[in-house]
């Protein structure tokens, strides 16, 4: 064999390796804990504001539909999306115009607004587009399951899984195609709560 053919081969298998969906360019880090991120507290959310040494400002509240609560001395706090560590924060620094010293605990009592944070959802080319409650251990073929598969005009190795961290947005590919078809596994990530997953539809 010639230098030119040996030339020709060897560019053939770089190419045919670069084009390969054996491996994602880029995998989710390894979930050790799904609950990673910080509860954001949100409309209906019960909560306990427990200020030390000062019963009267402490109090056991709704938050209302517009995201807020009111409190003895400083009215009306707007709650919604804060962590219980933010709100402690918050209510602390306007407390202290008022009282020396304030201690403040913030602890969310009944999270009824968790089922829509705790929840995993797969749209796009599937049979029936979901969203159901986020349970530990779930992976993406759970969830394409769940819906039922991919239909006919889905482009499965095109499907992605978008998810949120530390408040930007972070997309990894998911070859579906060969989950389902080949049984490679690689990219069948396990999910975190408010993950998405979507299958696009093949360009004809």
């Amino acid at each position: 064999m010639n230098i030119k053919k040996i030339l020709t081969s060897l560019a053939v298998v770089i190419l045919a390796a670069c084009s390969s969906t054996d491996a994602p360019m880029m995998m989710p880090d390894d979930i050790l804990d799904y609950s990673q991120e910080p509860y954001r507290i949100g409309v209906g959310d019960e909560l306990r504001i427990q200020v030390w040494g000062n019963e009267q400002l402490s109090l056991d509240v709704p938050v209302r539909p517009d995201g807020k609560i009111s409190m003895p001395l400083i009215g009306d706090v707007l709650v919604a999306n804060k962590t219980t560590e933010n709100l402690s924060a918050e209510i602390t620094e306007q407390l202290q115009v008022f009282i020396k010293n304030p201690q403040v605990t913030v602890i969310v009592t009944n999270p009824s607004s968790s089922d829509f944070q705790q929840r995993v959802r797969v749209t796009g080319a599937v049979l029936n587009p979901q969203s159901v409650p986020y349970r530990k251990g779930m992976t993406v073929l759970d969830l394409v399951l769940l819906a039922g598969g991919t239909n006919e005009f889905a482009k499965e190795n095109g499907a992605k899984l978008y998810r949120r961290i530390a408040g930007d947005v972070k997309i990894y590919p998911v070859y579906l195609e060969k989950i389902l078809q080949e049984g490679d596994l690689k990219t069948n990530y396990m999910l975190l709560p408010s993950d998405i997953v979507t299958v696009p539809e093949r360009s004809f």
